[in-house]
């Protein structure tokens, strides 16, 4: 396997705009390893001028990618994921030392991102319309489907390598250009990612990379831009808010994938094995730092103990450690501002009279751990019933019936997923029907897949990602009538 130190020597530093790697006109900033506080490299830092030519290399290149053959673009789409799967060992590792994930799922989440080429490429070639006589039989119809146009992209630090491919795919499919701006935090693998696509094919200008640490600065004037037509976003709810207000000047398409506060419910009849399984698998899949992270378990009081019980001794055998060690299950936390909300969510809830059963605080030394954790009979209006905890804490409170199980699911502004644990499937298929979110799990733990929609309700956003909804969002429709 390769070095750390080689890993590193390889990785582009630069903007990439226009088919080139350049300097940012802003200087540099550090990408640290957040299990060392040490820094990784320097990379260049985008000003605003940076974003706007980025832009006009995206604009440029928009009508040449619309028209190149759905064929080539379907091809390079899948020369890039072959590119991927070979260099998953290399993407993986630097995956893990900027964003602190274990390399076990650091691999997972290459086969999850990389999915997204292959799952497009092939859906590249069946972008179809229909054609046909209208009602009064006075002409005929024609409905074709065309790209949207240049694309901006704001990807979030937790899944440095699924969140681009999740986007940069289906509108490369689609016949879109495209401008990304990858997190402050995690911006490598984003960087690699787009040097795999180079090596597939890709033509110049088609997809643009502005790194920066002024994000509001760089990203306002290019959304303002009358020239770009579609933005898409994944991360907090509250910037979300901010982005559609500017994004509406311009009547701008959008796909927010905002916060969420997803319920886990568990049912007295559920199968406490599967049940744990899932819970151990939505809760500390990339050390909780995920929107789909199950946040609130709700637990039927006759089974409350025992799964708390189970759910502990599980968690007290994880090993917490650098991602990069052998057998480590939880690594850091992004930085000293997540292990912080991390303690202070815990705090809160012990105040309010929940029982402290493992975990519970910052570890010393370097790097931003924090012990994964389990609180109980966490009580109504705690914080961490209300906020995403985007750490390793697993808080349970409890119901005695369906109705109040699903009142307590759905007592959120939020609705992106929602667990369900039962063995009853009538009461699983009410649970379809009745809980308020865009995506569930049934007795799983873990619901995201390519070939998926992935969105939510509510204040989790708008637009679906994955599946055969994704390719759409770039995409808009034109009716031409000829007259019979």
């Amino acid at each position: 396997m390769i070095t750390q130190s080689a890993l590193l020597e390889k990785v582009p530093r630069g903007l990439f705009i226009g088919g080139e790697w350049v300097a940012g006109s802003a200087g540099t900033f550090p990408v640290v390893d957040p299990a060392t506080g040490e820094t990784l490299v320097e990379i260049a830092d985008a000003s605003p001028e940076d974003g706007i030519r980025a832009l006009d290399a995206a604009v440029a290149a928009q009508e040449e990618w619309a028209a190149t053959a759905p064929r080539r673009r379907s091809d390079i789409l899948r020369r890039a994921f072959d590119l991927l799967m070979e260099r998953a060992d290399e993407i993986a590792l630097l995956m893990t030392l900027e964003m602190g994930k274990p390399l076990a799922e650091a691999r997972g989440e290459i086969t999850y991102g990389g999915e997204f080429l292959r799952w497009f490429s092939e859906e590249a070639v069946r972008i179809s319309g229909r054609f046909g006589s209208n009602p009064e039989g006075t002409g005929r119809m024609i409905v074709s489907q065309r790209p949207v146009g240049p694309c901006f992209f704001i990807t979030p630090w937790n899944f440095p390598l699924a969140m681009a491919t999740r986007k940069i795919a289906p509108a490369l499919a689609a016949g879109c250009t495209v401008v990304i701006k990858p997190a402050e935090l995690t911006p490598l693998t984003t960087l690699a990612f787009v040097g795999l696509l180079v090596e597939a094919g890709l033509p110049a200008g088609v997809v643009n990379v502005v790194t920066t640490t002024h994000s509001g600065a760089l990203s306002a004037p290019i959304i303002a831009d009358p020239r770009l037509r579609k933005l898409s976003f994944t991360g907090s709810t509250p910037v979300g808010k901010k982005l559609i207000a500017q994004a509406a000047e311009g009547v701008l398409r959008v796909s927010m994938e905002l916060g969420g506060n997803a319920p886990f419910v568990v049912f007295d009849d559920a199968d406490l094995d599967k049940a744990v399984d899932g819970a151990m698998l939505a809760k500390f899949r990339n050390i909780g730092q995920a929107c789909t992270a199950a946040n609130r378990f709700i637990v039927h009081t006759s089974v409350a103990d025992e799964f708390a019980r189970r759910v502990t001794e599980r968690v007290n055998a994880m090993r917490v450690g650098r991602g990069t060690e052998e057998g480590v299950q939880i690594g850091p936390l992004i930085d000293r501002k997540a292990v912080e909300g991390s303690a202070a969510l815990v705090t809160d809830a012990v105040a309010r009279g929940a029982r402290l059963l493992t975990g519970g605080s910052a570890i010393d030394g370097p790097g931003t751990f924090f012990e994964p954790t389990v609180i109980t009979d966490v009580a109504g209006g705690s914080d961490i019933l209300r906020e995403e905890i985007f750490g390793p804490v697993l808080a349970i409170a409890t119901f005695g019936d369906e109705e109040e199980a699903v009142r307590l699911a759905n007592d959120t502004e939020y609705g992106l997923v929602s667990y369900v644990f039962t063995e009853d499937l009538a009461r699983g298929m009410r649970m379809i029907d009745r809980l308020e979110t865009g995506m569930m799990g049934l007795n799983a733990g873990v619901v995201s897949n390519a070939a998926a929609p992935f969105g939510g309700v509510k204040q989790s956003g708008v637009g679906r990602e994955g599946g055969l909804e994704g390719i759409h969002e770039f995409l808009s429709t034109k009716y031409t009538l000829i007259p019979a």
